[in-house]
């Protein structure tokens, strides 16, 4: 959530910032009222709690002809404490209700507008031309069948649509990206993580996965828990309700674990191959930083995608994202897409969001530096979001016979294997 304080100063800063986000601006000032009443009640609980400790102690000295009416009085001051109360904490439900609602303050570099209006920053690697080499380029999909390493006809008949095994090398490779994502987060002095798939309602509600990507999410009523979309949920809820001290920051760590995404909205969206699952596996990096370094920190996981993405030897490209396609608690976001040969285009596989201190008021996560005590700032970006990653892959590397030549970063993983060899059938 924003600052209080900020909405107060500055609350045009705050229209602006929900106008660019096609969000309602007239949120402001419904906070702005609530706000108001929140205090002015707080105010008035004050006043009357100190009227009536004042009363109380002039109650056994009073006379009896005297303390019945100061009793009379007392009894009208214990209605009124009651019902300042009430009042005070319902202004204070009604004002962090609409303030949850509320997204973070974009950053003022960001581009304006919908999903299509982001900005290339910039491009690396060089798109094969499979006409030149004399082949049509096959779809990661045709290429995982031949190679027995996706099945997506028995994930649907297991579990329904958007559902498929990883078998054969298709795990292998897997498991193989996954070692070889944790090895370089490691390197870069962050701390390996395997974290809950499942969260409590807070932890969802903090991280802001509860407004408008709550459609996305899904909920175990019965036992009135989530299933985490990414394990930026959990690497964010760790500290929950801690002060840091400022001299052990930053904290770095690595997630990994599963991921689950009802993919609302998207029907008829990416349904052939692995691309859009419900289910999927991922490593994300998380940074807990001082504000005045969230910025610098947001340009270092880019620029550990950035490595990431070559050491796989695939072409990308660099977006800064556009306001209207920014999450809630992001105040910029980069994302790295790669070319995906046989759609023609690049395609989203790693992004790196800027929270600030938003999640961290909301999650109560705050950094001590000397006697100053305040909300630090927190940071995610994909490293690995595995599916995709295979899709990349194999059809970048595929070769005229089917096969797929595998990059130098993930041989090691692969007991040495240079090239995926079609099975025989």
């Amino acid at each position: 959530m924003i600052d209080l304080r900020l909405l107060r100063e500055d609350p045009d800063r705050v229209r602006a910032s929900q106008r660019a986000r096609g969000e309602d601006v007239a949120l402001v000032d419904a906070l702005l009222s609530a706000d108001e009443r929140r205090r002015s009640s707080g105010v008035r609980f004050d006043e009357l709690r100190s009227e009536q400790k004042a009363l109380g102690k002039l109650i056994p000295k009073a006379s009896p002809e005297e303390r019945a009416e100061l009793l009379q009085k007392a009894e009208q001051l214990k209605t009124d404490v009651k019902a300042a109360e009430a009042e005070q904490n319902e202004a204070d439900e009604e004002t962090r209700r609409l303030l949850l609602q509320l997204g973070n303050l974009v950053h003022p570099d960001v581009p304006v507008g919908g999903e299509e209006d982001f900005v290339v920053l910039e491009t690396h690697g060089t798109i094969r031309d499979f006409g030149a080499e004399g082949f049509q380029p096959k779809d990661h999909l045709e290429l995982g069948e031949a190679l027995g390493a996706i099945d997506v006809e028995r994930g649907a008949k297991v579990s329904g649509s958007r559902f498929y095994y990883l078998t054969g090398v298709g795990a292998l490779l897997e498991l193989a990206l996954v070692n070889a994502a944790i090895a370089q987060a490691t390197e870069a002095g962050f701390i390996p993580m395997l974290t809950p798939a499942l969260v409590r309602p807070r932890a969802m509600e903090g991280t802001g996965f509860l407004g408008q990507a709550a459609e996305n999410v899904y909920h175990l009523e019965k036992d009135d828990y989530y299933l985490v979309g990414t394990s930026e949920v959990p690497l964010a809820a760790y500290h929950m309700d801690e002060i840091l001290d400022a001299d052990k920051l930053p904290l770095r760590y690595a997630g990994f674990s599963p991921c689950f995404r009802r993919e609302a909205g998207t029907y008829g969206k990416d349904t052939r191959g692995i691309f859009r699952v419900h289910q999927f596996d991922k490593v994300e990096m998380f940074s807990y930083v001082a504000p005045e370094d969230a910025e610098a920190e947001h340009k270092r996981l880019l620029e550990w995608e950035k490595q990431w993405l070559t050491s796989l030897e695939l072409p990308f490209q660099v977006i800064d994202v556009a306001t209207g396609d920014l999450g809630a608690s992001a105040s910029r976001k980069y994302d790295c897409e790669a070319w995906i040969p046989t759609q023609g285009k690049y395609r989203e596989l790693t992004s790196a969001s800027n929270c600030d201190s938003f999640q961290a008021r909301r999650l109560a996560v705050r950094m001590r530096e000397g006697k100053k005590v305040q909300p630090l700032a927190t940071l995610n970006g994909t490293l690995c979001a595995v599916p995709r990653t295979i899709v990349a892959l194999l059809e970048n590397h595929q070769l005229a016979d089917g096969s797929v030549r595998v990059p130098e970063i993930l041989r090691p993983y692969l007991g040495g294997r240079e090239v995926l060899e079609p099975v025989s059938t």
